[in-house]
């Protein structure tokens, strides 16, 4: 079914939903500064992502073990960006996760690099293996993130319940 829609309209309707999601994460983020972080937001997200490994099911979105590594591999690069720019902060007595003016800018350079190496790579990868690729990237870079959180907001929590303890 999915292989008798032209490529180019796979491509431009992936392209549209990535900045679609780009923006929402993006509000996300924001809203989420604004109230205390708690560990289930924290690890949702990506428990939430991983129902999209059930595009695997289907033939036509599957991938080679070269392009499985690829795509780990440039997701874990791009995650260090993300967990460079996710800190946290007491306030009030609980957790915070502090707004970042370059979270935005690297969530969108990061997008914008996906947006040109999906236009680039379309013409040698089939559109399918190559959605599939985008999403082992997306995947293999949101989990290290929010482990990476995780721990932080751990380490918080435990600083904080030494000082109460004291």
């Amino acid at each position: 079914m999915l292989d008798k829609i032209s490529p180019n309209i796979m491509l431009i309707v992936s392209t549209v939903v990535a900045i679609g999601m780009g923006i929402l994460v993006t509000t996300v983020r924001a809203k989420s500064a604004k109230q205390p972080a708690s560990v289930k937001k924290i690890l949702l997200p990506p428990m939430f992502m991983s129902t999209g490994a059930l595009m695997f099911v289907f033939p036509y979105f599957r991938v080679n073990l070269m392009e499985f590594l690829e795509a780990i591999a440039a997701g874990l690069l791009f995650s260090i960006f993300l967990i460079w720019t996710s800190k946290f902060e007491r306030r009030d007595g609980e957790i915070y996760l502090k707004q970042s003016k370059a979270f935005i800018f690297i969530l969108f350079g990061l997008l914008i690099v996906r947006i040109i190496s999906k236009v680039l790579l379309s013409s040698t990868i089939e559109i399918g293996a190559l959605s599939g690729m985008f999403w082992i990237l997306a995947f293999g870079m949101i989990v290290p993130w929010r482990l990476a959180m995780y721990l932080q907001f751990k380490k918080i929590q435990n600083q904080t319940e030494k000082v109460s303890t004291l």
